[in-house]
């Protein structure tokens, strides 16, 4: 009977209590109680969008979003346990050029460290990257433009190719699935994904990961964007020097790998647990070496002091990287550039 099934009370409604009911009916019917909160407040918001009265284009907009981010979701599920790489660069490249093939040995290379690749499926840097990882360790995501151009022929058909309308649930998926990215020369596209992954690294809205900025040797595409980026932004105090941490420009393949692996060797994650950020760390260094970070990162520190902790309840309920040691500091979120130093710091022991 409807009159028994309790609606928790929620701020979070449609504004329509018969409708909410049902909506909770439904729930549990569909006996999902893992998330079951989750899965009604998505179904609440449909609801309220045409409660809003939205027009068609915004409905369309949301349920393509919708579906995208969850087969997208579907389609990196069974790769969890393999580390990927993100490689962005112009679609315009052609194989005759230099940075073609030094885009290929890179993802050769990465792949032969057991990590995967991800590009955008087009042409240029993208199927240079797929060449050089092989399919078996590509993913593709493509985007649907009006000047449709198809997948590279070594992405195209593959189950790890996923198709995308939208820019900006492309975006979140290479951030969402990536653990590293590298850089080749580019054009708007490429200058976009680079300012984007370090503005969003530079304000905490995501985790850190390793940026390398890599073309061939002789190359100063790089270079004088740096040139540029010291000029113009660090000179006036548009950004702080400190921010120039979260990226590197290298000048071997070889080390644009071992910077992008070499984040991971001790350090692995991170999580706010009530306000104090966790990093999770397969090793912890010893204490006097605790102490000694404490001091020379205090003025990240509201109180200098790294500590040890256990696992959260929550990572426990989650069963979230259970497997890592962990050390709690009161990050006072100044410098996102300096907690890389930390962490850099981490990696040596």
């Amino acid at each position: 009977m409807v009159d028994q099934i309790r609606v928790p009370k929620r701020r979070y409604r449609t504004g329509d209590q018969a409708l909410d009911v049902k909506i909770a009916e439904l729930i549990e019917a569909s006996g999902f109680t893992a998330d079951a909160d989750l899965l009604q407040e998505m179904i609440t918001t449909c609801f309220r969008l045409t409660r809003d009265r939205s027009h068609r284009g915004e409905m369309k907009l949301v349920n393509a979003a919708l579906k995208e981010f969850a087969y997208s979701f579907k389609v990196f599920k069974g790769y969890r346990n393999f580390r990927k790489v993100t490689i962005f660069g112009s679609a315009r490249t052609v194989p005759e050029d230099p940075v073609y093939d030094y885009t290929r040995r890179f993802a050769k290379a990465i792949a032969e460290r057991n990590w995967m690749v991800i590009t955008g499926a087009g042409p240029g840097i993208m199927a240079a990257g797929h060449e050089g990882a092989g399919a078996e360790r590509s993913f593709g995501a493509a985007i649907r433009l009006p000047l449709e151009s198809e997948p590279n022929m070594f992405i195209e058909g593959d189950a790890k190719l996923i198709n995308f309308k939208y820019f900006f649930t492309r975006k979140v998926t290479f951030l969402k699935e990536s653990d590293g990215f590298a850089l080749f020369p580019g054009g708007f596209g490429t200058l976009d994904e680079a300012f984007e992954l370090l503005t969003l690294m530079q304000t905490g809205k995501t985790d850190l990961h390793p940026i390398v900025l890599l073309e061939p040797p002789g190359g100063t595409y790089w270079a004088d964007w740096l040139e540029f980026i010291n000029h113009h932004l660090v000179a006036r105090e548009l950004v702080s020097r400190e921010d120039l941490f979260l990226m590197r420009r290298c000048e071997t393949i070889e080390a644009a790998v071992e910077e992008i692996v070499s984040f991971h060797r001790n350090y692995q994650s991170q999580r706010y647990v009530d306000g104090t950020l966790v990093l999770r760390l397969l090793r912890l260094p010893p204490a006097a070496e605790l102490d000694r970070l404490a001091l020379e990162f205090a003025d990240i520190l509201k109180t200098p002091s790294l500590q040890p902790v256990p696992p959260s309840a929550a990572e426990v309920a989650g069963n979230d990287a259970l497997g890592c040691v962990r050390l709690a500091l009161e990050f006072n979120q100044s410098s996102f550039g300096r907690l890389r130093q930390l962490v850099d710091e981490l990696n040596r022991h």
